[in-house]
């Protein structure tokens, strides 16, 4: 039964992926451009140096550096045939999303909250599907992992229960227990994140939660990883900035205008100003003379 439920999904996904040669233009190639240029921008097109047998399919060509070159149109289609598979599960929670890769957490998370599957972002538990006695026993239709090599575990339960496997794959990925591979680059946090939001928009897209004639309002940017201490950092430096006091800037002093009720030409009508050109009217001083009242004082 397991088997048979495996081959359904795979089958289901494979007919709706045909639309009628009316919708085909409409439906699936509307935003096909657009997606193929937020991928290339993102780096969804690079690969590694190495590549698996089963991968070739997938590769474009290789670059002077030795690094492949994914097809992106065949990424964009794959996206397709996995959004597909995912809306066949009545019932969302009935699909999980693994990602023991941190830079796919925040993505997985996200993705989750917006289709309404299963999020199991960080270290996969062992026995999750093989393991009843365990109270985080799960018993899903539909498993979706970024990484086959870290997520081997998970892929490997999933084999055992029978249950289909949509996997994010790179150049150098092990296809085996892999039934939707998604050729793409899932080592960098701006491909992943971009790969989730794609199927994400392709699932509400196709269940008729938002209509392909309006963009999604979602950004790409709230699906990326950030480093937890870039974000404690922002935080501090925009609490200094809030905590410093600006004060108004002093007004410039004018130089060349004369004080307010004092003239320097008219120095000598002042009271008891004098002028320092002008000579003593006053008696002179003789220096050499006593001070008064002291005649008897001798020095």
């Amino acid at each position: 039964q397991a088997t048979l439920r495996r081959d359904s999904v795979c089958l289901a996904a494979t007919s709706c992926l045909t639309p009628p040669a009316s919708e085909k233009p409409a439906a699936m190639s509307l935003t096909k451009e657009d997606d193929i240029q937020k991928m290339l921008v993102c780096k969804t097109h690079l690969g590694t140096r190495n590549c698996n047998h089963q991968m070739k399919r997938y590769v474009f060509r290789r670059t002077a550096d030795g690094i492949h070159i994914i097809h992106l149109g065949k990424t964009w289609e794959k996206v397709m045939v996995a959004a597909r598979a995912i809306v066949t599960i009545e019932n969302p929670m009935d699909v999980i999303v693994a990602s023991q890769r941190p830079y796919g957490s925040r993505a997985v998370l996200k993705f989750s909250q917006y289709t309404g599957a299963h999020p199991m972002a960080g270290r996969w538990m062992p026995g999750t599907l093989t393991n009843q006695i365990t109270t985080k026993f799960l018993e899903p239709r539909l498993m979706i992992v970024t990484d086959p090599r870290t997520d081997s575990q998970a892929i490997k339960e999933a084999s055992y229960a029978s249950i289909p496997v949509i996997a994010l794959v790179d150049t150098d990925s092990p296809l085996q227990n892999v039934d939707i591979a998604i050729p793409s680059n899932n080592k960098g946090k701006e491909s992943i994140a971009l790969l989730y939001w794609l199927l994400a928009r392709e699932v509400l897209y196709l269940r008729g939660t938002i209509s392909r004639g309006m963009d999604w309002e979602v950004m790409v940017d709230s699906f990326f990883w950030r480093d937890p201490e870039e974000i404690m950092r922002q935080d501090e430096d925009q609490q200094e900035f809030q905590g410093e006091t600006w004060a108004a800037p002093k007004q410039q002093d004018d130089w060349s205008a004369p004080a307010a009720g004092e003239s320097w030409a008219d120095a000598s009508a002042g009271a008891g100003d004098g002028s320092w050109d002008a000579p003593n009217t006053g008696a002179a001083e003789d220096w050499s003379a006593p001070a008064a009242g002291g005649e008897g004082q001798q020095w």
